[in-house]
């Protein structure tokens, strides 16, 4: 693991085979959540504005086949076929959002099962390339594990079934927050430091700024606005923090962007 922020995007510290078996116990815990709700259920509000359990589902599914692309393209150095792209993307959510609950949940677990094999199968060299992300970053295809492990993490909780982040793992946590707070390094973000106390960790960040600490967890659930300030304890009131920016962050910058080669 790295230490001070803004000091690399290590995949846990581990191989590549370790990340992708983080990648599916975390898909597995997802699937099943999924194949428990019921159709009414899946129409329920989700933790998301606007969007329903089944809308989060159909994105994640969406979002793990565009991975699945990714790793194509970084295996071969060609594109695998078109590229869905996001208006497209925006119009299968919405359609697949409909789906029954059995059905939802049997394409996520296929399109997890893809991802898997294609990871698997992935030469050592090939985690090297540079890949595209939709919005621009290009990125090692190392990467897209970690992007896939916190696609499912994060949206497990969005789902609003009782997944709370004290249930996200510490090796996802630690990996989240390096990345996270490396990229609000570079931008600015008026932290002086943070430290996730139970994984025995501190960021050193901004020159001035606010310090907060608290379980790992509750500083990433905070980081990505999903759960409150309160939790944390500040040297300065939860109001006058400054207010997490969207997420998640696009990786460093040095990676370069889309339109370079690949």
């Amino acid at each position: 693991m790295t230490g001070p922020a803004g000091e690399g995007h290590p995949v846990f510290g581990t191989t590549e085979d370790e990340a992708v078996g983080h990648v599916v116990a975390s898909g597995a815990r997802l699937v099943r959540t999924a194949a428990r709700l019921s159709d009414t259920a899946l129409r329920a509000p989700s933790a998301l504005p606007g969007w329903t359990r089944g809308h989060v589902l159909a994105h994640v599914a969406h979002s793990v086949d565009a991975y699945v692309w990714l790793l194509g393209l970084a295996h071969t150095g060609r594109a695998p076929g078109p590229r869905t792209g996001a208006a497209a993307l925006a119009s299968a959510v919405e359609r697949d959002a409909l789906l029954s609950a059995d059905a939802i949940a049997a394409r996520l677990r296929q399109n997890l099962d893809r991802f898997t094999a294609r990871a698997r199968a992935m030469p050592a060299p090939a985690w090297e390339r540079l890949v595209p992300a939709l919005t621009g970053w290009r990125h090692p295809a190392r990467y897209v594990l970690l992007r896939c492990l916190r696609e499912l993490e994060t949206h497990h909780l969005d789902l609003d079934t009782g997944h709370g982040t004290e249930q996200w793992p510490a090796a996802y946590v630690t990996w989240a927050l390096d990345d996270t707070l490396a990229t609000l390094r570079t931008q600015g973000f008026r932290l002086a430091s943070v430290e996730a106390v139970d994984l025995g960790r501190r960021w050193s960040m901004a020159a001035q700024g606010a310090s907060v600490a608290g379980a790992g967890h509750q500083v990433l659930g905070w980081l990505t606005g999903r759960t409150p300030a309160g939790a944390l304890t500040a040297d300065r009131p939860a109001r006058l923090l400054p207010h997490p920016t969207a997420w998640p962050q696009p990786p460093l910058p040095g990676w370069g962007h889309a339109g370079d080669e690949v």
